[in-house]
């Protein structure tokens, strides 16, 4: 594993890390001030993310993405994930991966406008009464003639305000098991406007702001067999194929927020004074840097091993969940430690300290809870055994 980075890397990650400096962070202030991503903002981002080449660098070049391998994604992943998280997801979007699962007329109507900023996806898994335990969900689709019938709530989904059309995952029926009936799952591309398919406002959330969640409501509604995203009932075998890079995803942007915290603590160490001295000449400010860099240096390697393996065909679940279980705890610690060293100040809204520090505890809750991930590493390693 060759641990440089190639000239292209290097020329993306500088590119990408000016447009957050120069389009995302001037907004940062008014998006956690207020809550909200104006849509004349988020447009003007977003076709200047088209612009500059970051819009929907996820994708194969095939279908009109930058091609990149997991590597050199993760590493634009990191830069943007220094911004508020509203302003890099919602303006310099990347699609769902899941959506290369489309036939070719969903391509066209979902896919390709996906690419071309002019539609937005959300997905929605998640309901009131089941959160890990997805198959536990009682959003149901019936057949009925060609179509099917959705009925149910789905909660937490994430900016389905500024979404054009969900990814709803919903049971489609049950299947008998040794372990007794098990729910088989479908995925279904929802269009708003659809009759039956209303979108309500969410939650108040202490992370992300301005990244909102939406309640999703579905009363009868009624969709042709066309819509169904892969194949009836094989829901999470699709989402197994396509989604298992989000994980990754989401440790590239702790990286990237840890990174920013950690360079605030060690100015901050490196110009105050107190008794005589700059404050990072104590061991217990300079200790508290030294292990936060150890433990941001561990959290990268991990996720860069994880991005390398993938590219390779040579991942497991455990290395994704490995990944993001040492990024998302490890951002926790550093925003935690760097609000410590910066005293009162760090929880002023002068610095981006406390807005990284309450959108850190997120992290270990979302795309899979830190003992979810926990039961991946674990069940991994006893398998072999039979245990």
């Amino acid at each position: 594993m060759n641990f440089g980075l190639s000239e292209e890397q290097q020329m993306i990650i500088d590119t990408t890390r000016a447009f957050v400096e120069n389009e995302l962070f001037p907004h940062e202030a008014e998006v956690e001030r207020t809550g909200v991503l104006r849509e004349d903002l988020r447009k003007e981002i977003s076709q200047k993310a088209v612009a500059a080449g970051l819009y929907a660098a996820n994708m194969p070049e095939d279908v009109g993405g930058a091609g990149l391998d997991t590597l050199t994604w993760l590493l634009y992943e990191k830069e943007l994930g220094k911004a508020n998280y509203a302003l890099h997801w919602n303006c310099v979007a990347r699609p769902s991966n899941i959506l290369l699962a489309c036939t070719t007329e969903q391509r066209e109507k979902y896919l390709f406008p996906c690419i071309r900023a002019e539609k937005h996806d959300c997905q929605a898994m998640t309901e009131p009464g089941s959160g890990s335990d997805l198959r536990s969900m009682k959003a149901f689709a019936k057949a009925d003639g060609g179509d099917y019938v959705l009925n149910g709530t789905k909660h937490f989904i994430s900016h389905a305000d500024v979404a054009d059309f969900a990814i709803v995952w919903v049971a489609t029926g049950e299947e008998d098991t040794p372990r007794g009936p098990k729910k088989l799952i479908t995925a279904f591309l929802v269009d708003k406007g659809t009759p039956g398919f209303t979108v309500r406002e969410g939650y108040r959330n202490v992370s992300h702001r301005g990244y909102n969640n939406m309640i999703l409501e579905f009363d009868d509604c009624r969709l042709p067999a066309s819509q169904i995203l892969g194949e009836v009932h094989k829901g999470f075998e699709v989402a197994g194929k396509w989604l298992g890079a989000t994980r990754l995803q989401v440790a590239s942007t702790c990286l990237g927020r840890a990174e920013r915290a950690l360079g605030h603590a060690i100015s901050y160490a490196a110009e105050r004074k107190q008794f005589g001295q700059q404050i990072g000449k104590f061991q217990g400010i300079s200790f508290k840097l030294a292990d936060m860099a150890l433990e941001l240096k561990a959290a990268e390697l991990l996720t860069r091993e994880a991005a390398w393996k993938y590219d390779q065909g040579t991942v497991t679940e455990a290395d994704m969940s490995m990944a993001k279980l040492k990024a998302t705890e490890v951002l926790a610690m550093i925003a935690d430690e760097a609000i410590q060293i910066h005293g009162g100040m760090g929880l002023m809204d002068e610095l981006p300290l406390e807005r990284i520090w309450r959108d850190a505890r997120v992290e270990r809750i979302w795309e899979g809870t830190s003992e979810i991930q926990r039961h991946i590493i674990s069940r991994e390693l006893l398998r072999p055994f039979g245990a």
